[in-house]
């Protein structure tokens, strides 16, 4: 009897997930609790084991498809799948007007899915002339050159991955929050700048604890305002932004969280982030560095209510005590959704973050 594998429920009320890396191919020889498929959610990713012994008989879902927990994604073994197991459809199938309980699989090997993928093909919509109507390398290349005939405009490249996730969430960041931005400029003069990130996390965690309304979510007709203070730092990896959350910046020293800002960031970079060091985050810091420039607009970190900016830091002509001097100089900035807090206390919270910098 042949094992049909399921995409898990993964927690955290996650519904899907993409299938990143398949780790085995039709035909191999795995063993029990071996490597199977590497899973991207909207939180991190995550290397699956074989629920059971056998050979891999049939991958069921390519690399780069989306499908909803309960999907079957591989056999194993041999013979008939049991009856219990059936194949769940993917989404790429109900949203062409299937509904749940129907079964309807396109028939193509990985090897001709992945080909569709790098030409742009929906292998799905391709004409089937394979035997048992399958889909061939040759109908994909058909497609493809039909598909060409109609666009030639550059080289396509499927969302996937982190990259789809990024789009998915500040998509709906932008058409469901009405954000507004604050901007102030900051002495850094007190500041030591190899401690920049975790001083700020310090001085924003203690003035949400005065600003309670930028350390909430809206849920509904409700606000529903956090007792506690896990900020997410926004940080570059080569496959888009992820954003680690330091626990408890309220009640820890800074020497502390510059550890957790460091050992989270090589993680993140490193693509090893559990699911755990993703989710949770109550407001948001974001600092490009070197790279930050003088003011930019960061994106509400949907479902928070505010993210704060600071950008780059450097030498400037200011007026102190009537005189002209130089000092180190950069703006911060507050994006926050103005459905639950006001222009005025997005104002005042910025200023007591760098009246906290400053002194």
């Amino acid at each position: 009897m042949a094992y049909a594998f399921k995409l898990p429920d993964l927690g955290e009320g996650l519904t899907e997930g993409e299938v990143a890396k398949w780790l085995v191919a039709e035909g191999d020889e795995i063993e029990e609790d071996a490597p199977l498929v590497e899973i991207q959610t909207d939180k991190t990713t995550v290397e699956i084991p074989s629920p059971a012994a056998g050979k891999v008989a049939r991958i069921l879902v390519a690399e780069g498809d989306v499908v909803p927990v309960g999907t079957v994604l591989v056999v194993i073994g041999d013979g008939e799948v049991a009856p219990e197991q059936p194949v769940a459809t993917p989404i790429s199938d109900m949203s062409r007007g299937q509904s749940p309980g129907h079964v309807q699989r396109v028939q193509a090997t990985p090897l001709v899915r992945k080909i569709a993928q790098e030409l742009g093909v929906d292998v799905a919509s391709v004409a089937a002339t394979g035997a048992g109507g399958r889909v061939t390398e040759a109908d994909v290349r058909n497609a493809a050159s039909v598909d060409s005939t109609q666009s030639s405009e550059g080289r396509r490249e499927k969302v996937r991955g982190v990259r789809r996730q990024i789009v998915e969430h500040l998509t709906r960041a932008h058409h469901e929050v009405p954000a507004v931005t604050y901007v102030e400029e900051c002495d850094f003069s007190n500041v030591d700048l190899k401690l920049l990130l975790p001083t700020v996390l310090t001085a924003t965690a203690a003035a949400l604890q005065e600003f309670p309304e930028l350390n909430a979510r809206l849920e509904g007709d409700e606000i529903v305002y956090l007792d506690r203070y896990d900020l997410g730092v926004a940080v570059q990896t080569d496959q888009g932004l992820v954003v680690p959350v330091v626990r408890d910046c309220d009640t820890r020293e800074v020497e502390q969280l510059r550890d957790d800002v460091a050992a989270l960031a090589e993680r993140a970079r490193a693509g090893t982030l559990t699911a755990e060091e993703l989710r949770g985050s109550t407001f948001t810091v974001t600092s490009a560095g070197k790279l930050a420039g003088l003011f930019v607009t960061p994106l509400v970190n949907y479902p928070e209510v505010g993210i704060l900016g600071v950008h780059r830091i450097g030498p400037r002509a200011v007026v102190r005590d009537g005189e002209v001097v130089v000092r180190p100089m950069g703006n911060i900035s507050v994006t926050f959704d103005h459905r639950v807090v006001d222009g005025a206390r997005a104002a005042a919270f910025t200023l007591a973050v760098i009246d906290r910098l400053q002194s």
